[in-house]
């Protein structure tokens, strides 16, 4: 061992002896182990544009810790490297998480993975925080912000004057999270932006104007998809203001939405055994003599007999759902079940909520969200719809799962289109003003592969609460996956404007958040 080290040194003596004191220290704290250059780009002035990605949105909420992690706020303590100023950002209160509107909630507390195991909580579930929302809507931040993340935001918003304005938060007109921080009521998020006098900016939009429509389940009464025209003049218009003068920066293209873990978490057989038995008893031979033979008797009756079969007594089964693409059988069911000696009432409500009502596919996605009403009655205010019968009204068991909760394939088909278009914008946008891009679809579908992709010796994947890349809203990256998000912004950057910034080690940011922060 020491004839070993005193060889070591022998060597590393005469390396150092060969090599004269111009020689440079490799610098471990860049990309390349040259000295840190920010490149052709200037990063004295930074400002973020975009969404909840932007604002660091996790857990189904926005709170301090998750905002301390955004990427805009890791790209800007990579810049600072460099000679990047400061960045500001609009916090909340807390990290509870949720807004109140003149001491009202409005929004829920942040999400927790809940592992304690009782006989009251046998298992573990996504679980809301205890505790009370502090953020106040009307309680305005003073000063300007770098980071103009906006949750909610879509394209045209960013344009929109007055969508900051607090005064049409409680009517839906403007955003209760821009509404905090806005520099007036008639400003726009563009405007803030651009009255800093910004060197760099990032710009990643156009989540929003496919993602409410599709975690409505593809209900355009609930949330519509935005046009593919729409978007185009609106990111267009964004970007030739951000760019005047010749600003630099990086934008980022659009993943595949349904690809997301938000809508592969509830399965279309999501009905198990286990769910259709009380008191030890199942459920299964009861529902099939009164509820789905008589239905699939009568659609067989009427040629439709595929849209609702018998329940299987083994392994699971399908969720019942409404297909507005099928054709409207309310009245001839009504008939047909009369004729089988049903009375009138009894009739006319089963025709009325089964007329469109189908068995779910492989082929459906059905939306987080409907996790929490399964087996619930439906109403107005939390399902846009009430059942007409006290006795068929489990959700998606005798009541089918509203347009809402559910993606047709037509609309997963309608989503893709509209994504093909708005990155077809974005990817033309960033050519024509020579901007870094991050391709943040091509990303999505590698997460999505079975290996994964991994940064720094650890393995992300997108699969919902272990895959590590994303949070327990099923939709916003974890506190790791932000970090990943950043890096991925960094590469472009450094491949655009000859800059080497090295980046973060995502292993020094965790998966999930704890109950307690």
């Amino acid at each position: 061992m020491i004839k070993n080290f005193k060889w070591l040194l022998l060597v590393s003596l005469t390396f150092m002896a060969c090599n004269s004191d111009d020689d440079v220290t490799p610098v471990v704290e860049s990309s390349d182990g040259k000295p840190l250059t920010s490149g052709t780009a200037d990063f004295t002035k930074y400002v973020a544009l975009g969404d909840s990605f932007a604002a660091g949105f996790s857990d189904n909420a926005l709170f301090i810790k998750g905002q301390e992690g955004a990427y805009p706020n890791i790209l800007a303590q990579q810049f600072a490297l460099v000679g990047g100023g400061e960045f500001k950002t609009p916090f909340a209160n807390d990290n509870v998480g949720g807004l109140l509107l003149g001491g009202t909630p409005i929004t829920g507390t942040r999400f927790y993975f809940n592992t304690t195991v009782t006989p009251e909580h046998p298992s573990s579930t996504v679980d809301p925080v205890s505790g009370v929302p502090t953020t106040e809507v009307t309680a305005h931040l003073s000063g300007t912000f770098n980071n103009l993340g906006v949750p909610g935001a879509k394209s045209f918003h960013l344009l929109a004057p007055g969508y900051g304005n607090v005064a049409g938060v409680a009517t839906g007109t403007a955003n209760p999270y821009f509404a905090r921080f806005a520099s007036s009521a008639t400003t726009t998020v563009l405007a803030d932006a651009l009255s800093q006098n910004p060197t760099f900016f990032s710009l990643w939009i156009g989540g929003n104007d496919e993602l409410g429509y599709a975690t409505a389940g593809g209900d355009a009464t609930v949330n519509p998809l935005t046009p593919p025209a729409t978007f185009e003049a609106a990111y267009k218009g964004l970007v030739a203001q951000l760019v005047a003068g010749g600003r630099k920066g990086v934008i980022a293209n659009l993943p595949n939405i349904t690809t997301l873990p938000h809508f592969h978490v509830v399965t279309y057989n999501q009905l198990t055994q286990a769910n259709l038995t009380i008191g030890g008893a199942s459920l299964v031979g009861t529902l099939n003599a009164q509820l789905y033979g008589p239905l699939h008797n009568a659609l067989t009756f009427l040629g439709q007999g595929d849209r609702i079969k018998l329940l299987s007594s083994t392994g699971n089964n399908p969720l019942l759902i409404v297909d507005e693409t099928l054709p409207d059988l309310s009245a001839n069911l009504k008939a047909v079940l009369m004729g089988g000696g049903l009375d009138v009432n009894t009739a006319t409500a089963m025709g009325m909520i089964f007329g469109r009502a189908r068995q779910a596919l492989p082929t459906d996605l059905i939306v987080l969200g409907a996790s929490s009403r399964i087996g619930k009655v439906p109403t107005v205010a939390a399902d846009g719809i009430a059942s007409p019968s006290a006795s068929l009204s489990q959700l998606g068991i005798t009541f089918p799962l509203p347009d809402r909760y559910v993606l047709l394939p037509s609309e997963v088909a309608e989503i893709e289109v509209a994504t093909t278009a708005y990155n077809s914008v974005i990817n033309a946008v960033a050519e024509a003003n020579g901007l870094a891009i991050v391709d943040a679809k091509t990303i999505m579908d590698d997460l999505n592969k079975p290996s994964g992709v991994t940064m720094n010796s650890f393995t992300l994947k997108a699969t919902f609460v272990t895959g590590g890349m994303f949070s327990l809203d099923g939709v916003h990256p974890s506190p790791r996956g932000y970090a990943f998000i950043a890096n991925k912004f960094i590469q472009a950057i450094n491949t655009k404007y000859g800059s080497n910034l090295k980046g973060v080690d995502i292993g020094n940011y965790q998966v999930l958040f704890p109950a307690t922060l």
